[in-house]
């Protein structure tokens, strides 16, 4: 995808969730921005060239706050967090990359870039090394664990402390949404491929945003909408299904991923949405087996649980911030 539409994207998806954007260049650092104009907590839409691709990510706060990497999951993009960092951004330096093939970064062609969990990895590492980020938080949902805990367990001296909302590390949260990946994972043939094509729908991806939630009416189509137009775009799905292939190499690292918060003990606050099929309660949990100081909050909702309660979100973060993560070194 190019430079022009990769800020189109980002043009729509900041449009459908907020204010008009005037589309300006970034000087002297191969970075385009778009601004928002408004009060402290200012939003940048930047790009930033990454293994030859143009990475798109949301930065807001003041430069030398504590930083929050918010890492999203699947089917979105930094788009699910534009609430979120509305909230937290006058207190805390708040940055949300999109991963190559998702949201506004650019989508290479599946022949023409890895899609792997590894490789996203290792991208979020180069974009905080880049932007000189000393350490940070994690905020780590769905997709983003897999590449958030790759992060913590080869440089656990910059992360500050994590915020898991969603996202697994314990075979516990694999039940019988996974049946048919793993099938796909032992064997991918054509027949277990197609099976999973219904989940690149936008019959699936507004049942992603809809089922469990306490209140249907706080859900705001667009967010189902952006993801659905990104996910259209011609070779898309294949990437996607690659994604899906390569999960499973994030299983045998769960005790690798265990072992990392045994011994450096970071600080956890956990939210969950407690209606979510993907990722269930059963996920949640096993946490406190390893990080027992975590902090564990079941909210009633689903699977975007910041759709419904961005505003509690944010209070939690601010809380556990405040308590735990102030004056970390």
């Amino acid at each position: 995808m190019n430079r022009t539409m990769t800020m189109m994207i980002a043009g729509l998806a900041v449009g459908l969730g907020g204010p008009a954007l005037g589309m300006t260049d970034g000087e002297g650092s191969g970075q385009g921005v778009a601004e928002v104009s408004g009060g402290a907590g200012d939003v940048r839409h930047r790009t930033m060239e990454i293994d030859g691709v143009n990475i798109f990510y949301r930065e807001a706060g003041p430069p030398d706050a504590p930083v929050l990497l918010l890492l999203h999951g699947f089917p979105s993009s930094s788009h699910q967090y534009r609430e979120l960092i509305g909230l937290l951004s006058d207190t805390y330096r708040v940055i949300a990359p999109d991963y190559p093939g998702f949201g506004a970064s650019d989508a290479p062609a599946l022949g023409e870039f890895e899609y792997t969990f590894d490789h996203f990895s290792q991208i979020v590492t180069e974009l905080t090394d880049r932007l000189g980020l000393e350490s940070y938080t994690l905020y780590v949902f769905d997709y983003g664990a897999p590449v958030g805990f790759r992060l913590a367990s080869a440089r656990p001296e910059k992360v500050d402390g994590l915020i898991v909302q969603n996202g697994n590390a314990y075979d516990e949260g694999l039940r019988e949404f996974w049946d048919p990946i793993k099938a796909f994972w032992s064997d991918p043939s054509p027949v277990n491929t197609d099976a999973l094509r219904g989940l690149l729908t936008i019959d699936a991806t507004r049942w992603q945003y809809t089922n469990g939630v306490k209140d249907l009416e706080s859900v705001a189509p667009e967010s189902w909408i952006v993801d659905q137009a990104l996910m259209d775009r011609p070779g898309n799905a294949e990437i996607q299904l690659a994604m899906f292939y390569d999960y499973r190499t994030n299983v045998p690292l769960y005790p690798r991923w265990q072992a990392y918060f045994r011994q450096y003990q970071p600080p956890t606050l956990i939210v969950w949405g407690e209606g979510d099929f993907i990722f269930p309660s059963e996920g949640a949990t096993p946490y406190l087996r390893d990080l027992p100081d975590a902090e564990l909050h079941m909210l009633p909702t689903g699977h975007f649980v910041l759709e419904e309660y961005a505003q509690e979100t944010a209070a939690l973060i601010r809380s556990f911030m405040d308590r735990r993560v102030a004056g970390t070194d």
